[in-house]
């Protein structure tokens, strides 16, 4: 690669972590008494079946290093929506309605505003994803968290997670196994870069471009700080207004890392064609010209400016457009699927996408 990548900038694949994964903690999955895994690994969320016509869904996830932009902008309000979408917008890929998430927040020091303005947040996106945050753990970490634990470090430091739990019918789980060929892929549009690939995009524009956070970038509209903290698009209402209409969601993916190959991840014998998709962000634009990071890079690191895929039956398109739109989403028809198994094309940068045992990538057709 002639230009800037996600391993140079110091993130490497996960390949062999999920192979020890699988080792070590697949047998646990036959261990709860009371209760049926119903999931594999590899999932957007965990189904456990705990009675006939009850299951609950379960996730974790975090923030990433978007947590360093907003200790540098010393601006924390945003960053709860980050950590809520990240939980929320798994648990809906499987068909469930979250209903509540637990947060854990580690710092370096304790700052009464910064933690002010971290709950404010997660409390004002749990009212928009309409979940509860029943509990939590707040710890103080200073040796761990921004500290190579033998100099003070950063105080401004801080790590923000959860795990979020969501209940469905369990003869009623969305895993893309009903999915055929022919079906529809509906996108609808992310908000800006999301949770994902912020170390790229901080190595190429920050150290590389030598850009301020503080720099106002006429064709992002705001300064670069801000479009990098615009909070990640929660799509709860997206899924429960689809579902409220009697769509025919099939298939329903979280374009997070990885890109469009997450829709591989899929339990459908199908490939999937993407020969229209959403107009790309700005942001996405500077960061590829900064860093002269090619299009197979950018489209497995980025969402390129849809956070969410739905399939579902050609004939429930256009209905489905419909829906999200009274939902208030932009949304529109990008791709189809084919009888290709497990690829990905993008026809307009002209790739083809894999995902193989973890690991995603994108070459030139």
């Amino acid at each position: 690669m002639s230009g800037q990548g996600y391993e140079q900038a110091g993130v490497k694949g996960q390949g062999e972590a999920l192979s020890a994964i699988v080792r070590h903690l697949g047998p646990t999955l036959a261990l709860p008494e009371g209760a049926e895994v119903l999931t594999d690994f590899g999932g957007y969320a965990s189904v456990l079946k705990v009675a006939d016509d009850l299951a609950i869904a379960i996730s974790t996830d975090g923030v990433g290093t978007k947590t360093i932009i907003a200790s540098a902008m010393d601006r924390y309000d945003t960053i709860g929506f980050d950590c809520m979408a990240m939980n929320v917008n798994d648990i809906i890929c499987v068909g469930a309605r979250p209903i509540a998430m637990v947060d854990y927040l580690g710092v370096h020091t304790l700052h009464p505003r910064r933690l002010e303005e971290i709950l404010r947040g997660l409390g004002a996106a749990a009212k928009e994803a309409g979940v509860a945050i029943p509990g939590g753990e707040l710890a103080q970490l200073p040796e761990v968290i921004g500290s190579d634990g033998r100099s003070p470090g950063d105080d401004t430091a801080f790590d923000l997670v959860g795990t979020c739990i969501g209940t469905l019918h369990p003869e009623k789980m969305i895993l893309g196994r009903s999915i055929e060929a022919g079906d529809t892929l509906i996108g609808i549009a992310s908000s800006g870069i999301h949770s994902n690939g912020l170390t790229l995009a901080r190595n190429v524009l920050l150290a590389k471009a030598a850009y301020r956070l503080g720099d106002e970038i006429g064709r992002l509209g705001c300064t670069l700080g801000e479009e990098l903290l615009r909070p990640t698009e929660i799509y709860v209402r997206a899924a429960t207004a689809l579902w409220a209409a009697g769509v025919d969601t099939r298939g329903m993916v979280h374009i997070t890392s990885d890109g469009f190959t997450n829709l591989c991840r899929l339990e459908a014998s199908v490939g999937y064609d993407i020969d229209d998709p959403l107009e790309v962000p700005e942001i996405f634009r500077l960061i590829q010209e900064a860093g002269e990071v090619e299009d197979s890079e950018m489209y497995r690191v980025f969402n390129m400016g849809v956070g969410f895929v739905v399939v579902v039956p050609e004939g429930d398109a256009a209905r489905g457009l419909q829906t999200l739109s009274e939902a208030g989403y932009d949304a529109a028809v990008i791709g189809h699927t084919n009888d290709d198994d497990g690829t990905v094309h993008l026809r307009r940068p002209g790739l083809v996408g894999r995902l193989d045992s973890g690991e995603s990538s994108f070459t030139l057709v």
